[in-house]
């Protein structure tokens, strides 16, 4: 059985808190699920809805997520399909960066890296992962 990892390591945006989890799903699975705003509630905890124009994220992609019954704007900061790997900016603060690390055909770690101060997050990120996990598996 799969667990859930908390970690502070260097990212290309600092130190962080990496919350991951290995995936037996192709890393592009994952992926597509990370990339996909209609996708984000369904394994978002705290996203209810989306309202995005595009139908796949992209550097400067903006938008708004609806928690907690307010909808607060994002803006995609940056993005790497060749290391699967991106950040945001929540009502324009930093928030956690996405992240897929292949570990082989069929395996993969997803990553949510967690600025410091928001450690109290990590929780909400391990429920997401077991989401990203049970809807990547079936």
């Amino acid at each position: 059985m799969n667990r859930t990892d908390v970690s502070l390591r260097r990212t290309p945006d600092g130190r962080r808190l990496e919350v991951s989890r290995i995936v037996d799903a192709s890393a592009e699975t994952v992926w597509t699920l990370f990339t996909d705003p209609e996708r984000w509630p369904e394994w978002g905890p705290s996203v209810a809805a989306v309202d995005c124009e595009d139908d796949r994220i992209r550097r400067g992609t903006t938008g708004r997520v609806r928690v907690v019954g307010v909808w607060i704007p994002f803006e995609i900061d940056t993005f790497d399909d060749e290391v699967y790997r991106w950040t945001w900016r929540v009502a324009k603060v930093p928030a956690t960066g996405h992240r897929v690390d292949p570990v082989g055909e069929n395996r993969c770690r997803a990553v949510f890296e967690i600025p410091p101060l928001a450690v109290g997050y990590a929780v909400v990120c391990e429920r997401a992962l077991r989401r990203i996990e049970r809807l990547a598996t079936t």
